[in-house]
């Protein structure tokens, strides 16, 4: 049996891996996809001081509450971000780090370091509104649609899942200073299609293994199937 942390991306919930869990656990494996703070059950706890730092504690406390070990913890788009301060943290509970169409950063990074046109987002935010909001991305012509999930009846579900991000989240920046977290294998899955303008995909060392899906985005939702069965290769 192997642990699963799935940990979802920026605007989403938990609520997005519904469709990959139960095929992993069906293979009797244990799976956790909780939702951050500010998101999914969550999101009245959603504010200002909100940040990174919140959603690393988020996935900490919940490996150390359960007293997890030997962790497959796998981080989208953004959540590349938590999960690689999150195994910093704790790096001897952590088997494997993947990252799932994710953000890989170095330390020190935060996510408009990482990804620039975050910067544009901030900016945005920063200008309008109450000022620290940031409203999920629109939905654009295909193939890139809606986190690049076109089908109408899919986009529909996804948006009872999102909700605004706190600026702080994009703004924080990530630990890797502890020596062990470098030791711990990693992998990367990459969504191919549909990838919007301006987005940028930094270089894989060549000894993290890659792989890649014909789909969107958010693989999760539309290509559950072949997530899960990458996942299990993963243990």
């Amino acid at each position: 049996m192997t642990t699963y942390l799935l940990v979802h991306g920026a605007w989403h919930s938990g609520q997005c891996w519904e469709r990959v869990v139960p095929l992993l656990a069906s293979a009797g494996h244990r799976v956790f996809a909780p939702s951050l703070t500010g998101h999914g059950d969550k999101a009245h706890l959603l504010g200002p001081e909100v940040g990174l730092d919140t959603h690393v504690d988020d996935i900490v406390g919940l490996i150390t509450e359960e007293d997890l070990t030997d962790v497959v913890l796998v981080g989208h788009s953004y959540a590349g971000l938590v999960i690689s301060s999150a195994a910093n943290r704790v790096p001897d509970r952590i088997a494997r780090l993947v990252f799932l169409d994710a953000m890989v950063p170095e330390d020190g990074e935060s996510a408009a370091d990482v990804q620039p046109i975050t910067q544009v987002l901030i900016d945005n935010a920063t200008k309008s509104g109450p000022g620290w909001r940031v409203p999920p991305l629109p939905e654009l012509p295909p193939p890139a649609g809606l986190f690049g999930v076109t089908d109408p009846a899919d986009v529909a579900w996804l948006r009872t899942m999102l909700s605004d991000q706190s600026v702080r989240c994009l703004q924080q920046p990530v630990r890797l200073d502890n020596p062990a977290v470098h030791t711990i294998p990693r992998a990367h899955i990459h969504c191919v299609a549909g990838m919007p303008e301006g987005i940028v995909r930094r270089p894989v060392p060549a000894a993290e293994p890659v792989w890649e899906l014909p789909t969107g985005h958010d693989c999760m939702i539309t290509m559950p199937t072949e997530v899960a069965d990458l996942l299990r290769r993963l243990a």
